[in-house]
């Protein structure tokens, strides 16, 4: 059974390795260089040290290592995006691109035609029932990123393995350790996976550049402050506005005159909603209800967290909606909603949030 392993140097994936070995197969491991370097080496990734760690694991376990790169693919396909949205006013989620158009995209186009399955380090995991595989939620819900992963298709689904989805992070943590291996002690990596070091707001600034605007409160019209792009700033902000007598959140953004609106108070109630939009949804394994025509019970999310919110999900006139049982906060156009099944143990898909 041929396996190629995606390891990148931090503590999952080389536990994901050492699971691999011990349960007996010799996989192929491969660390992909995605990170971006402009003529003028703005950004570079840091890939030294995880090639390092990585290069050390291929000689601990015996196995064979390639570099691949995917750096003309990853600027196509996850930086324009990333880009195009902010344009537009939207909040991305370059991570999601990058696990469907790369990591199971590119890469498996490219170099994984030789291989049954692709392993990686996510927390997550799969289930079959009545012969239909299902990406399902991992062990530890804390640090679950099946909601990372609600764009990939079934063709790519089939292909992946998550061997330390059954773990908790601190159980794979113990193992790390006790193996000895030399990325036991390192930090999970943070931020947008392309950028590596490189602040996002500086790599905002450098492609989309800086125009100054007002910064408005909501209520009243009065104008608070100004800013250097709408692009700079989510809905649901609450840091980085440099207003006082706070906090303050972003609630709005006219991206035709560069207006950033803000409200004042702990959680306005203006933040609220309790209906959710979503576009061009996708199902990774299929309709599980065949109809949506009536509202279905789900559980959800509309970012990254470790908690998930109870709704119901209904097809109207074509367009997927959410109505969630408790008002959510943050709602912005361009993130995702995650569906879950009621159990929060299936992923069953996820759209893009539209304008509310």
């Amino acid at each position: 059974m041929p396996i190629a392993a995606l390891v990148s140097g931090g503590v999952d994936s080389s536990v994901m390795l050492h699971l691999l070995k011990e349960q007996g197969h010799e996989p192929v491991i491969f660390y992909i260089l995605i990170g971006m370097k402009d003529k003028e080496g703005f950004l570079d990734c840091p890939s030294e040290e995880d090639i390092e760690i990585t290069t050390w694991l291929s000689k601990k376990y015996g196995l064979r290592m390639e570099v691949v790169t995917l750096q003309e693919e990853y600027w196509d396909n996850v930086v324009a995006y990333t880009l195009d949205a902010v344009k537009k006013g939207l909040t991305p989620n370059p991570d999601v691109m990058c696990n469907r158009m790369i990591k199971f995209g590119s890469f498996n186009d490219k170099y994984g035609h030789d291989f049954d399955f692709l392993a990686t380090g996510h927390y997550a995991s799969t289930l079959v029932r009545n012969n239909t595989k299902y990406l399902a939620t991992a062990k530890d819900k804390f640090k679950d990123q099946t909601d990372f992963l609600a764009q990939i298709t079934y063709a790519q689904l089939q292909k992946l393995m998550f061997p330390i989805g059954g773990l908790t992070k601190p159980e794979v943590r113990q193992i790390a350790n006790d193996a000895r291996l030399p990325s036991a002690g390192r930090k999970d990596s943070q931020g947008i996976c392309f950028l590596g070091k490189v602040n996002y707001n500086d790599f905002l600034r450098r492609y989309v550049g800086e125009k100054e605007g007002k910064i408005v409160e909501l209520e009243t019209g009065k104008i608070l402050g100004t800013h250097r792009g709408y692009w700079f700033h989510t809905i649901g902000q609450r840091k980085g506005l440099g207003l006082s007598q706070g906090p303050w959140f972003v609630v709005k953004k006219d991206t035709g005159e560069n207006i950033v609106y803000v409200s004042n108070g702990y959680d306005p109630l203006i933040q609220y909603s309790n209906t959710i939009r979503l576009s061009g949804f996708h199902f990774i394994s299929g309709n599980p209800w065949q109809s949506l025509e009536s509202p279905v019970p789900v559980q959800f999310k509309i970012r990254h967290t470790p908690d998930f919110s109870k709704g119901t999900l209904q097809q109207i006139d074509g367009q997927m909606i959410i109505q969630a049982e408790e008002p959510v906060s943050g709602i912005a156009a361009g993130q995702f909603g995650v569906i879950y099944d009621e159990q929060c143990e299936i992923c069953i898909g996820s759209g893009e949030i539209g304008w509310q």
